[in-house]
């Protein structure tokens, strides 16, 4: 007061005391509706006691300052309070909460006026977006929120960022503020900065911001690259994912730059030296390398020797069977195998190998393990209507033909008498090493039964058999199982015959006498009306006819000659002694 009673005018003419008293008094007085300044001169349970300098204190509720300060309110500490109105009883009702959200209103359009930025911490998630407390609520959008969608919007819940106020309307209580036109003010910075500074062949880091099928979208620093998937890596990429997450940094080259539409290509792989440069060097022709299989095909089998080298095996230099299995039947996906490098084409970037060549060639030694004469036993691996199958070893089977399963029998096909699986016995006939082919007989398990019938059945014995078939060109009799002699037609009777069916059933007895046999053609020809006297030349021509020496006879009869079916006999009788029954006839 007595500085105020001193003071002067600007003409510092002196004013006199009642004048300064009444501006003594009307500096004191406060409007409602004015946000003033209030002094803390007392706490009282949940209150404050403030004196806004009206000759009066004012209680406010103490919640209302603890949003100000992060610690408790002391006496003598000053803030803005908004006079509401004067109490009827004297006094004024005072509000700390609406002296911020006025200030706040005021610093919120400041701010959209002057494009600056206000401090807001985000509280909770609402439709649409976020809502961030920034002294009044404000609406964040979900699009607002980064440059690019967030995954996890919980876990920016609590955190205090700098935003831009889009709109606001104080009317409705509405602010609409944006974070992402903050990161594109210093995004559209950083990416002339980099303009200036990005040139082809530099090496960079950046972060992963998108992984796509076909490659890595890599932020610089104002600008992003797209890492192609080839560019990954040297070796094999199936998807970038697998390499690689979202916000993870890595070193980069710049592989090109189009600077009119800033599209940078970004590679990877090209900071390491190509491997197929000196492959040639690391796996020479010949030697034995270790792999991993990263892919099978129907043909062959992929194998990793490195990062970015792959080789072939080709499924027919997987085994030495003719026939080989399915690949994925003999290795799997990341199984690690040795191989050798068969050949190397650095210009295609072509790798051939093979599993084969580490194992010795069974063909090598099938000669000196089953000779020509041997007996081995396996078991019948596949039927077919030429013949049987038999596992000899891996990768070798040998073939019985179905003409060397019997003697004797007929077999119509080898499923009569052989099932899979089954265990049999057979000699090795021949060795085709060339073609690996191996040949096996059953039948030579035993002697040539026609061998023994042409000793036991000489030109001029009698015999008697049963009648097994009857043809119009003669008549087939059993001499023992597996023998059989033919009547022809002309050796039936002296009398011209022209067909002997009706004559003579199946079932019947006959007897007749040999006029020639042949172990080499398994042929018996038998005459009955020679046997009644009437044909003794007939007998002495077969006698000439059976010339064949007994030892070569022999060696015919081991040989693996097909057996004669009832058909073969019938045919040759048909064709050979209807000849000779023309000329007794003529």
């Amino acid at each position: 007061m007595t500085e105020a009673l001193t003071q002067t005018t600007n003409n510092d003419e002196e004013l006199s005391f009642a004048e300064l008293f009444e501006m003594e008094e009307n500096s004191s007085v406060v409007n409602v509706g004015d946000v003033t300044m209030g002094t803390i001169i007392g706490i009282v349970d949940g209150y404050v006691l403030v004196d806004v300098g009206d000759k009066a204190e004012s209680y406010v509720a103490k919640s209302e300052f603890q949003l100000e300060k992060g610690k408790e309110i002391q006496i003598g500490d000053t803030f803005e309070v908004f006079i509401e109105r004067r109490k009827d009883e004297g006094g004024l009702l005072l509000s700390r909460e609406k002296a911020i959200a006025i200030k706040v209103w005021e610093d919120i359009a400041k701010i959209q006026e002057e494009n600056g930025t206000i401090e807001g911490k985000i509280e909770n998630r609402v439709k649409g977006g976020m809502s961030v407390h920034v002294g009044v609520p404000a609406f964040l959008p979900y699009s607002q929120i980064d440059l690019r969608p967030v995954k996890d919007l919980d876990a920016l819940i609590g955190e205090t960022f700098s935003f831009k106020v889009l709109k606001f309307n104080r009317k409705r209580n509405n602010v609409v503020i944006s974070r992402r036109a903050i990161l594109e003010e210093d995004r559209n910075k950083l990416r002339e900065k980099m303009r200036s500074i990005l040139e082809e062949g530099q090496i960079i880091k950046g972060a992963i911001t998108n992984i796509t099928d076909y490659g890595l979208f890599i932020d610089m620093g104002g600008m992003d690259g797209l890492c192609h998937i080839t560019d990954l890596s040297w070796g094999r990429v199936s998807h970038p994912a697998k390499l690689y997450k979202v916000g993870e940094e890595l070193e980069v080259k710049v592989l090109k730059y189009d600077k009119d539409n800033d599209r940078v290509s970004l590679g990877v792989k090209q900071l390491k030296e190509d491997p197929w440069s000196t492959v040639a060097t690391r796996y020479p022709v010949g030697e034995k390398a270790i792999g991993k299989v990263v892919s099978i095909t129907d043909y062959g089998v992929f194998i990793e020797l490195e990062e970015g080298v792959e080789g072939l095996i080709h499924v027919s230099e997987m085994t030495w069977s003719k026939k080989p299995r399915h690949p994925s039947k003999i290795v799997a996906v990341g199984d690690e195998v040795e191989v050798m490098v068969l050949n190397i084409e650095p210009e295609t970037k072509r790798i051939s190998l093979g599993m084969k060549q580490l194992q010795p060639n069974p063909w090598d030694l099938v000669t000196d393990s089953y000779p020509v004469g041997s007996i081995i036993e396996g078991k019948v691996k596949n039927i077919t209507d030429f013949g049987v199958f038999i596992g000899i070893e891996d990768g070798i089977d040998g073939l019985i033909h179905v003409s060397d399963l019997s003697w004797t029998e007929r077999i119509k096909h080898p499923s009569e008498k052989y099932v899979k699986g089954q265990t049999i016995q057979a000699v090795v006939l021949k060795i085709d090493k060339e073609n690996e082919r191996f040949s096996l007989g059953i039948k030579q398990l035993e002697p040539d039964p026609w061998q023994a019938a042409y000793n036991k059945y000489p030109s001029g014995t009698v015999i008697e058999g049963t009648i097994t078939n009857v043809t119009d060109f003669g008549v087939f009799i059993q001499l023992e199982e597996g023998i059989e002699g033919l009547i022809h037609v002309s050796e039936i009777s002296k009398e011209k015959i022209k067909t002997p069916v009706g004559a003579y059933q199946v079932g019947d007895t006959l007897k007749a006498i040999v006029i020639n046999v042949s172990a080499k053609d398994r042929k018996i020809g038998l005459s009955i009306k020679t046997l009644e006297g009437d044909g003794e030349d007939s007998v002495e021509a077969g006698q000439e006819q059976q010339t064949t020496p007994k030892k070569e006879a022999s060696a015919a009869a081991v040989s693996a000659a097909a057996p004669a079916t009832l058909g073969d006999l019938m045919k040759a009788a048909a064709s050979g002694q209807s000849d000779e029954g023309k000329t007794e006839e003529d």
